[in-house]
């Protein structure tokens, strides 16, 4: 089944959002340093590296033993790397052909983890991807060995499964496809998918269930986010891109006690609403990228968008630069804890409260020490407050695009992921750190 709801945004709801300040203007707009030493080896995205570029980073903690926690990310066309609490790669997983009928090698964008979902008669934790090129979500079940397993991820994707926003292959090919995607676990024995589409506004949740001894998902629903806005001074701004294009979201991480799903609109800024998606959703945007409400043109010999008026000073707030990408949670006691967003556009992440109205706390950017280098244009990240490995008050894994190095060939495209403390970050930006399993819902 199939159920398709399209999101009503009221023009008064979206001038009172406008007309408050942004939050992120009451605090400090210098970053905080933290540091990294630890990087994975180097992705290239040629035909010699496979045609891997690096993108969405996943966490999966090992319920008994941190040391073998493994890092899983996405590579595109490279397919999946899985690498251990040290960066050490242990498994590359290629974008094989989806198993459906008009199938084509995949592109893997994001993945998240879902945890103790039941297959074949027992319970399994499971990596779960976007494949832009097949419109779909791929499976992939972690071994309770985790970093000790030969191979750790074994796909499991039940066959012919619906295309998630397109009615059949011939629209696929455009590639308004499956994109950003986060998992949601709102109580034992339930999950869903929560996946946005490349090019438009559309968000869409399905409900992941095993088919055949394999998962799948049904029950499909939709919704369509803002792409115009009304801005104080009476003038309608609509987000510069290609001809064809609406403002795409990509990041997107679900609150699991909540339910609350934050959302990365790469050149408008952080939204949050309420899970299920249906009429009582209602979009709320948290912060606003620095240029918000500039009016720009696209230029077709460049290919860029250019300001109508270079002097004009919208009404952004002073965190986000687009584009805005990674999105996730790091959980404290009962509501509290953090939001971290990728700022692409400055290599800085933001830091926003998880509680309340998700007040804003500033930014950090990440500098390499040791041979790793800075971390730049990140994408994806994940976070997590469980010990992993060495990490013992927790984990930061973020996207690094361009890689440089001495050791790496600027003449490629290079990308990786770095790890990072979080307790560096929480010194550095007097930040809380909280350990316990109980409060990210995943591990109860």
């Amino acid at each position: 089944m199939t159920y398709t709801w399209k999101a009503v945004t009221t023009v008064g709801a979206v001038v009172a959002a406008l007309l408050a300040p942004p939050q992120a203007n009451a605090v400090a707009t210098r970053p905080a340093v933290v540091t990294t030493d630890n990087e994975t080896p180097v992705l290239y995205d040629d035909e010699a590296g496979g045609n891997a570029s690096g993108d969405d980073p996943a966490i999966w903690v090992h319920p008994a033993d941190s040391r073998k926690s493994i890092v899983i990310v996405t590579a595109k066309e490279g397919g999946l790397r899985v690498y251990d609490m040290r960066s050490h790669e242990l498994q590359s997983l290629p974008a094989t052909e989806a198993p459906r009928v008009d199938t084509v090698a995949g592109r893997y964008n994001n993945v998240d983890i879902a945890y103790g979902l039941r297959l074949a008669g027992r319970r399994v934790d499971v990596a779960v991807v976007s494949d832009r090129y097949n419109d779909q979500l791929r499976f992939f079940a972690v071994d309770p060995a985790g970093a000790a397993a030969r191979t750790p991820l074994t796909e499991v994707t039940a066959a012919d499964q619906s295309f998630l926003f397109n009615p059949d292959r011939q629209a696929v090919d455009e590639e308004h496809t499956a994109y950003g995607l986060a998992v949601w676990q709102p109580r034992p024995g339930e999950t869903y998918g929560v996946v946005t589409q490349e090019g438009t506004t559309t968000i869409a949740t399905v409900r992941i269930v095993e088919i055949g001894g394999k998962l799948g998902y049904t029950d499909i629903r939709r919704l369509a986010m803002p792409s115009s806005f009304r801005l104080p001074d009476g003038t309608t701004w609509v987000p510069c891109e290609e001809p064809g294009v609406l403002p795409q979201l990509e990041g997107v991480a679900v609150d699991q006690a909540s339910g609350v799903l934050y959302a990365a609109q790469e050149d408008v800024g952080l939204w949050r609403l309420q899970l299920p998606l249906g009429p009582r959703s209602q979009p709320r945007l948290i912060d606003r990228v620095r240029d918000f409400g500039v009016h720009d043109v696209y230029d077709s010999e460049t290919e860029e968008c250019q300001p109508v008026d270079p002097n004009a000073r919208g009404y952004g707030g002073k965190l986000l630069t687009a584009d805005v990408e990674g999105v996730d949670i790091y959980y404290g006691r009962g509501s509290t804890g953090y939001v971290l967003v990728s700022s692409q556009g400055d290599d800085r992440f933001a830091v926003y409260q998880r509680q309340g109205a998700n007040q804003a706390l500033g930014s950090f950017r990440v500098k390499g020490v040791g041979g790793a280098d800075d971390i730049n244009g990140s994408d994806g990240l994940a976070v997590t407050n469980r010990p992993v490995g060495a990490y013992r008050q927790g984990l930061l894994v973020t996207h690094d695009e361009p890689e440089t190095g001495p050791d790496v060939d600027d003449e490629r495209d290079a990308t990786n992921f770095s790890y990072v403390s979080w307790g560096d970050i929480a010194r550095a930006m007097s930040l809380t750190v909280d350990t316990r399993a109980g409060n990210d819902p995943r591990f109860r």
